[in-house]
């Protein structure tokens, strides 16, 4: 068993081993090497442990991580894949086991080596998988991360069902279940029409652009994907560049990237040479919110259910740990409906809105988190294979477009949403009253192309029966404008699409701003600059920073409308999921349906535009990109971290999302770009925000986020000669 690490001039690892268990051991060796900090966050992330080194600003995810059993949840799945997918199963294996020889590495101060006993020794918690390849390495040593030292935390061992729990911890609220307790409250305040007035992607949701362009619309007669998923931007980044290739004579593939660092494979974003694939989210909805009602009993808690029975619910007690401060005890119940992940027994039974909301999400139910999924689309050949493989995809529900090297193309829905009553997917429903059961899953959606191309942009697509809420068309709409702008398209020609910055969204508020008149000379002037503008978001306009200023105004406006106030009081949830309650991003997004609106409860919407129109014309005159800058996620702060400015907004197809009304700052943006170019793979190319490798001060930490800035791409090499290699393993 013998496998070689490999870096281009970006660090991004190129992985050759000789069968695909030892590859995954290699991967999970080197995200370790690369990503270390980032890998025990997520592990600490997904068991609700990372308060213990983070402090009191973890402790609400950390609850929400237990009261959800992502960990015990993440166990089930592995032991379903034990019993129906061995190959799987020991696959997996053997990545922990490499994640876990490169953690041991980091933690005494180097890379791996074959005759370090934190190495080899396996931890007494886990099975022992069937290989554990010696190492050698010619990697000079290195310290741990930083982190480490600023946190005292120690890596420790990750378990085989832990890349299961971290991928469950980055997808729990993909679908923004929470989203169904702001429409709750929307609804009781305002009336059913709110669902639809305020129905747009906003902060909490991740999406994406992408593209399929078949080969009748090519310069080569070969297909090209592109696109950018959007999502927070985090430091180290979501996605990690990487190329795995199997030499085995019976099992062989060589697949390029995008992986999630902390579970093996290539899930969302690869290319094999003969077939590539690529997702969005879909926006489909496929976890409920229950309204429970809870009783104490002299033997624990009761629930009560649909058919008027109370029956018992099983009960817990969990300490969280917080560092620097005393520890937090949690109590985990979970009814027949799933785990309550906010209120508990305490409420009177007799109230009609329930005192507990328990959650319920496929793999829960099921067992499956469709990771069966991961070695077949690997060794995909044609997009029949990709078909088949997402066939057992489950969770996030996404829109798929993938084509081949014969010509075969696919758009379809992958992932498994449950059948239920309409009222689910809108509100929280009450547990103690019938009609409000799962029944089966929906057949996935399949589409096809028009005139030759495919746009997925988070729009009322394929997967619209499946949904309630979906974002504007607007990149989607724009992306085929563009297309259809000239009949034949190159892989080198994609770029310009990724950074388009005109926002459709913007007409109507301008429209509105055309009616104004009797304004101040300084509006006026204001005004007229803004309907000479050429609505294009770019960093250096000062007119980009005019409407932005603008709309911020009327937003907070209307956010302080005694028409919404009942909505200003978040009901009680879980702290971390307020972002999705809170009203006046809310309203930031949905702006074009408030400004739209025939009526608007009252609301003089004019008025608030004028006023916001004279607010800003008093400000000094700046540019978009002054305060359009990019803030990404971190566990820990970095004080010499120093914010680049930015083009695009949320509704471009440069997707980089501020929040109307309260901040410029982007959290959220393209978490990646890529080209997948099925006639020539060498031919793709590929970017993220920051670089190949977690650590800060390593050359790779950011060295590609001047080309994300500019919007360029670094190219996808696939010539083993062309790379340097880092390591070579032999037994």
């Amino acid at each position: 068993m013998t496998f070689g690490i490999y870096r281009d001039t970006w660090g991004i690892p190129h992985l050759r081993a000789a069968d695909a268990l030892t590859l995954a051991y290699a991967q999970g060796l080197v995200t370790a090497r690369d990503r270390a900090w980032q890998l025990e966050v997520e592990r600490h992330r997904a068991q609700g442990t990372s308060a213990s080194f983070l402090g009191a600003e973890a402790v609400s995810w950390d609850v929400l991580a237990r009261r959800a059993r992502l960990a015990d949840t993440a166990r089930t799945c592995f032991d379903t894949l034990r019993r129906d997918d061995p190959e799987t199963a020991d696959w997996l294996r053997s990545y922990v086991d490499g994640v876990n020889a490169g953690l041991a590495a980091m933690a005494a101060g180097g890379p791996a080596d074959s005759d370090d006993p934190a190495v080899s020794a396996v931890p007494a918690s886990r099975e022992p998988t069937r290989f554990r390849p010696p190492i050698a390495s010619t990697e000079p040593s290195v310290a741990p991360p930083p982190e480490f030292a600023r946190t005292g935390l120690t890596p420790g061992s990750w378990e085989p069902w832990t890349p299961l729990a971290v991928w469950l911890s980055a997808h729990i609220l993909f679908a923004g279940f929470p989203a169904k307790l702001w429409r709750e409250q929307a609804v009781r305040h305002l009336g059913p029409e709110a669902v639809g007035l305020f129905a747009t992607d906003g902060p909490g949701t991740a999406g994406s652009n992408g593209w399929l362009v078949s080969g009748e619309r090519t310069v080569t007669g070969h297909a090209v994907i592109a696109g950018d998923p959007h999502r927070f931007i985090e430091d180290p980044g979501v996605y990690q560049q990487i190329r795995l290739a199997c030499d085995d004579p019976d099992d062989r593939f060589d697949v390029v990237g995008l992986a999630v660092p902390g579970v093996p494979g290539i899930a969302h974003f690869g290319h094999t040479g003969g077939v590539a694939w690529a997702i969005t989210n879909a926006m489909a909805d496929y976890q409920d919110l229950y309204r429970e009602r809870l009783r104490r009993t002299g033997a624990g808690v009761e629930a009560l259910g649909p058919d008027g029975v109370w029956r018992r619910a099983t009960r817990t007690t969990e300490l969280v740990h917080v560092a620097g401060e005393a520890p937090v005890e949690i109590e985990l119940v979970e009814t027949e409906r799933g785990p309550v992940i906010a209120g508990g027994p305490e409420g009177p039974p007799e109230d009609d809105d329930g005192c507990a909301l328990s959650l319920r999400y496929p793999p829960r139910v099921t067992g499956d988190l469709g990771f069966g999924a991961l070695l077949p689309l690997l060794r995909a050949r044609r997009v029949a294979d990709v078909d088949r493989a997402l066939d057992t995809w489950v969770e996030p529900v996404n829109v798929v477009q993938a084509a081949d090297t014969e010509g075969g193309l696919l758009h379809r829905v992958a992932g498994r949403v449950p059948v239920r009553a309409g009222r689910n997917r809108v509100r929280p429903v009450p547990a103690w009253r019938p009609g409000h059961e799962w029944t089966g899953w929906h057949e996935m959606p399949r589409a096809g192309l028009t005139d030759g191309i495919a746009v997925m942009a988070n729009q009322r697509g394929p997967a619209a029966p499946l949904g309630v809420e979906f974002a504007p068309p607007h990149r989607a709409d724009r992306i085929r404008a563009l297309l259809d702008e000239r009949r034949r398209w190159s892989a080198a020609d994609m770029p310009a699409l990724h950074t388009d910055t005109h926002l459709a969204s913007a007409a109507p508020l301008l429209d509105r701003i055309a009616g104004l008149t009797g304004l101040s000379p300084a509006a006026t002037a204001l005004r007229d600059r803004l309907l000479r503008w050429d609505r294009r978001m770019d960093a250096d306009s000062e007119d980009a920073a005019a409407f932005a200023a603008v709309r911020g105004a009327v937003v907070r406006r209307l956010a302080a409308h005694p028409a919404f106030g009942a909505l200003t009081d978040p009901p009680a949830c879980p702290e971390v999921l307020l972002p999705w309650l809170a009203l006046l991003p809310r309203i930031g997004f949905a702006l074009e349906h408030l400004l739209g609106a025939e009526e608007l409860y009252g609301v003089d919407r004019d008025l608030a535009v004028r006023e916001a129109v004279e607010e800003a014309a008093l400000r000094s005159p700046a540019r978009w990109g002054d305060t359009h800058r990019l803030a990404p996620w971190r566990a820990l702060p970095d004080p010499s971290y120093e914010a680049p400015a930015l083009s695009g907004d949320h509704d471009c197809v440069l997707c980089t999302s501020a929040v109307p009304g309260l901040t410029d700052l982007a959290a959220r943006g393209p978490a990646a770009r890529y080209v997948w170019d099925l006639a020539r793979r060498e031919d793709s190319r590929w970017v993220v925000p920051l670089g190949a490798h977690g650590t800060p001060g390593h050359p790779h930490h950011r060295d590609q986020l001047p080309l994300w800035l500019r919007g360029e791409l670094a190219p996808v090499v696939t010539d083993w000669a062309l790379l340097q290699k880092e390591s070579d393993v032999r037994p």
